[in-house]
This record gives C-alpha cells, structure tokens and sequence, in this order.
C-alpha cells in the first residue's frame, strides 16, 4: 500500500523538492547573504529528513481508515455495514458515507430482486398445483382404458409431461430446500423402487427393462429430495436408452464405505470430450442434439441437489458403449455432521 500512496503524492514531493532547490538557487545568487557550503547541505538534508518523517506519518494516519476496511474483506455483506470504522471528520468521513450510501441502496436492490424471484417461484409452484388437477384427471381416464394400445402410448406422454411438471415444481423449491429439509434414514433400495415404477409406461412403450441388484443398504438424506436426484439420472437413462435395451441399476457401498447407486443404460454414450461438462447447465452435448427433447437439466440438477443433500455424482462412458452414473450418498456419520454445521 505504501507504494500506491507515494504515487497519489508525487506531484506534491515534486513541489516541496522545487521550492527547496528555488530556496537553494536564491540562497547561492544572493551574495548579501553568507552561508558556508556545510551550512547549506546540513539545512537540506534537515529539510528532506522532516519531508520523509512528515511522508511516514501521513501515510499512517490516511491509510488507517482504509486498512480498516480492507481487513472486512470476507465479511458476511450483511454485517458489512456495521463493522465499518467511525471517522468523524475529513475526507474519511465522506468515504464512509459515501460506502454507507452503497451499502444500503445495495440492500435495497437486493431485498427487491429476492421479492421478484420470491413472488416468480410462487407463482410458478401454484401454476404447477392446478395444472397437477387435469394431469390427474387424465391419469384416471388413461387407467380405465389402459388396455388399448393408443392409450399406452398416451400414458407414456403424460408421463414425460408429469415429469416435466414436477421438475418445474423442484426447480421453484431449489432456492428454498434448507427449509424444505427433512433427514431420514431409508433403505436405499426403497428409494429407487417407486421411481422405476413411475417410469414403467415410459420403458414398456420403448421395450426398456430395467434390473435392480445388489445389497439394500440403509442411508441417511432427505427422502423426497435423494428421490428427486434418482428420478433425474433414471430419467436421463430412459430417454437415451435404445429400443429393447436394458438399464441395470446396482446398489451397495463402494470401496470407502459410502452407500451407492450406479445406473448403466446402453445408448449410444458420451464423447470423452464432452464427458466433463455433463453436469453443467444447460450442456446437451452431441447426443443431446441428436434427441431433441434434451434441455440439459436433468443432470445439472441432479448434481446441485445432491451437493446441497452431501451427495456425489460422477459419470462414466465411452461413445457407443453406454453410460454409467453413480450417485453416492454420504456415511451417517458423515451426514449428521454436515446437518450440524449448516
């Protein structure tokens, strides 16, 4: 800091050194006044040292104030404000006033945009409500005329778009989860088992099966949420899942102790170059391209829900060979700690 400031002073260094050498050159021209050489160097150098002595205490007493406000870096912004350092008088005083007067009108266009999104998700979840009551409707009409063909087709698109819907209403919770939160502990195959049956209309009108294997091991997340992050990496094995294809969903723990699920289907696989950016958003990749009905959701809020629940995903695939998501619940011990700190 002590470099900047010199180069905020150098027009008045240059100043104060001027005069000096004007009060030298007058001092030298001027024969009506004696002074020895010695006398002249001794009075220079009494000046500079005053000069670097005056530099030192100015630069401790104008920088205080903003190593004060340096040292909030990191600070929660809504405490900010409280922390600043009083100045009363000088220029520090208008700064603080000035950061004060930034600070508050931030709050205010914060509070204000929270209310609009606020006011978005609500209006988004009650959207989502009523037109949960005709999708209902229609799902009662589909079950009385299930045997005919065109109805299962039908069951399956009202799948796809009760999906849809639901994942709308998720997404207008995402910002709300820590309040939406309720730890459980549940054998980790009882939350694979509804979701495969809610996507079985889907995978008879595509010839999919689907095999569960492994050991039910019991886990520790929020069940409706844990749900939430299969159903997305289940749904994603569906829709690129070839026509008579399986999806075989194995559960147990892995080589640390953490309790797992891998789901592998056998469509057409992931390019080693888009691999890595499967979980961004809105990222659809070659393939995704090729199935249109990609958004590049799916995965991407897979993966933000589990980080929040303490779960991992990771994926792996080679292109025409399939590919394979794990999702990895943590330890209860592991779980519990997390839930302590948050």
């Amino acid at each position: 800091m002590f470099i900047p400031y010199i180069r905020s002073r150098i027009p008045w260094i240059l100043f104060y050194l001027a005069a000096l050498f004007l009060a030298d050159l007058l001092i030298y021209l001027d024969s009506g006044l004696p002074v020895d050489f010695s006398a002249a160097v001794y009075f220079n150098v009494l000046l500079l040292a005053a000069l670097v002595l005056f530099i030192v205490w100015r630069f401790r007493r104008e920088t205080k104030f903003l190593s004060e406000i340096r040292s909030l870096e990191g600070e929660p912004l809504s405490d900010w404000e409280a922390l600043l350092p009083v100045r009363p008088v000088g220029l520090d005083c208008v700064t603080m006033e000035l950061l004060q007067e930034v600070s508050r009108t931030h709050r205010k266009e914060k509070a204000a945009l929270q209310e609009d999104q606020t006011m978005e998700a609500d209006y988004t979840a009650a959207w989502v409500h009523e037109v949960k009551a005709p999708l209902t409707a229609m799902k009662l009409i589909l079950d009385e005329h299930r045997g005919q063909p065109a109805m299962r087709r039908l069951s399956a698109e009202w799948l796809r778009l009760h999906l849809l819907i639901d994942r709308q209403l998720y997404i207008s919770r995402l910002p709300t989860i820590a309040s939406d939160f309720i730890p459980e502990t549940a054998d980790i195959q009882s939350l694979i088992a509804p979701e495969v049956r809610d996507l079985a209309a889907w995978c008879m009108e595509k010839d999919v099966a689907v095999e569960l294997e492994g050991e039910d091991v019991p886990v520790r997340s929020d069940v409706k949420w844990a749900r939430f992050v299969i159903r997305q990496v289940l749904t994603n094995a569906v829709k690129y899942s070839p026509a008579g294809g399986t999806i075989r969903i194995w559960t147990g723990h892995d080589e640390s102790g953490h309790p797992n699920i891998r789901i592998e289907d056998e469509g057409p696989g992931i390019p080693a170059h888009d691999l890595f950016r499967i979980f961004e958003k809105g990222f659809t990749g070659g393939t995704g391209r090729i199935h249109n009905a990609a958004t590049g959701l799916g995965l991407y809020l897979a993966d933000t829900v589990g980080a929040r629940l303490g779960m991992g995903l990771c994926a792996v695939s080679e292109e025409g060979s399939g590919t394979a998501v794990t999702v990895v619940f943590p330890r209860e011990n592991e779980f519990d700690r997390m839930m302590e700190i948050n």
